[in-house]
């Protein structure tokens, strides 16, 4: 009753009645504590999939972004910012130990200082089984952090490239396509059904340049598999505009995605303060970063006064709060009878609070609207950054990690 009285008081002079409130000192927030993958298995029950074995393939990865698999069953993962390393046996198809090669593969340019810099994903040709193709985007590093309007990141500029790998080694290296300088903190490629790639890229937050069609940032590339402009891209022939652009307003995607029966490509990106998007992509369509915007700032303030507007292609999905989406994959195998077509996307931490990563699976009608939502593996406390199928119809997940990043396999138990 006091406190009623003196807060009307308060009112009446004209001073804000939480202002005591105001003076407390922040409350103590708390986050789960780092959990180190101690066990070889572990065994999880689902939803509709029952009970699933969760099998530790391979550990000591550093900052390891993106696997891809090869027809034998070995894989090839890239650790963002180091190197490219080979696992062998990572399947198990051969019944032989699982080996992580302690040497690189050689070929790629020297790892720069900048962490944010180097290899990010590795993708294998479709045809790899003949030409033993293999592409990578790589961020090639830029003005210097001190140098750079970057301030925390630095300045880089996104690179593809490829290479035919022959043993341990990759031959014949090409860079099929740069851009120009900005904050690429991450970047996705993938193969459509049509042969070409698409080429997720990363952006400044709050800075135009996804807004700007002479700038790669914040983009959708398109690109034929030798690196040269598709005659049918929706930019082809505007001035000022590069020409690989497929769509554009994106803020940092780190998971791209090609559905298995239309071919439609959907992509994730990372909101500033929740606001994450599942997209899907669509030919020379306006995304909004960083005009509109389901997400708010550091402080709290809304990004944009309406998350909708004319002229801007609205989301298939929306976290609120985020869940700073990586890989994305559609399941397509037939190990797990009950999740095939389903679409899994990993995610580093939900409601920016660490160790909270974690395994979404979404079920979607034949018109991509969501139906079901369910998260697995939140008990691991791990930050997954890459989610892929492999070639013995088992999902397979990279957890991130300094130097203890992991291969994780699903199977049922």
């Amino acid at each position: 009753m006091i406190r009623k009285v003196m807060a009307l008081g308060l009112a009446a002079l004209g001073m804000p009645a939480l202002a005591s409130a105001q003076q407390r000192p922040p409350a103590t927030t708390i986050e789960p504590a780092p959990n180190a993958l101690t066990q070889n298995t572990y065994i999880f029950n689902t939803a509709e999939q029952q009970k699933i074995r969760v099998t530790v393939v391979a550990k000591g990865l550093k900052r390891p972004w993106a696997v891809a698999f090869l027809p034998s069953g070995d894989a090839l993962i890239s650790e963002r910012g180091v190197a490219l390393r080979f696992l062998y046996n990572a399947t198990g198809v051969t019944y032989a130990p699982v080996a992580l090669d302690p040497e690189p593969v050689v070929g790629l340019p020297p790892a720069p200082s900048n962490q944010r810099a180097g290899l990010h994903d590795v993708v294998l040709h479709p045809q790899f089984a003949e030409n033993k193709l293999v592409y990578f985007t790589y961020n090639k590093p830029g003005l210097s952090t001190a140098e750079s309007r970057f301030k925390i990141f630095g300045e880089g500029l996104l690179s593809v490239m490829r290479g035919r790998l022959a043993g341990n080694t990759l031959t014949h290296f090409e860079e099929l396509f740069v851009g120009v300088p900005g904050n690429n903190s991450g970047s996705r490629l993938a193969f459509g059904k049509d042969g070409v790639m698409y080429v997720a890229t990363g952006s400044p937050f709050y800075e135009l340049e996804p807004q700007q069609l002479d700038s790669d940032n914040g983009k959708v590339l398109r690109l034929t598999a030798d690196g040269k402009v598709p005659t049918d891209n929706p930019f082809i022939g505007r001035a000022n505009v590069r020409p690989e652009i497929y769509s554009y307003g994106h803020c940092t995607q780190y998971g791209l995605a090609v559905h298995p029966v239309t071919g439609a490509i959907l992509s994730v990106e990372n909101g500033p303060v929740g606001g994450d998007e599942l997209n899907l992509i669509l030919p020379g369509r306006n995304y909004g970063w960083p005009k509109v915007s389901f997400g708010r700032r550091e402080g709290g303030s809304r990004v944009s006064a309406s998350p909708v507007a004319e002229g801007i292609e609205q989301p298939l999905m929306v976290w609120l709060p985020g869940i700073a989406p990586s890989g994305l994959a559609f399941y397509t195998g037939s190990r797990f009878p009950a999740w095939k077509g389903n679409l899994f996307v990993g995610y580093v931490r939900r409601g920016r609070l660490s160790y909270t990563g974690g395994l979404e699976r979404v079920v979607l009608n034949e018109k991509l609207e969501e139906l079901q939502r369910e998260a697995l593996l939140t008990e691991l406390h791990q930050r997954i950054r890459d989610v892929r199928q492999g070639p013995d119809g088992l999902l397979y997940i990279l957890t991130d990690g300094e130097e203890d990043g992991a291969l994780l396999r699903i199977e049922p138990a």
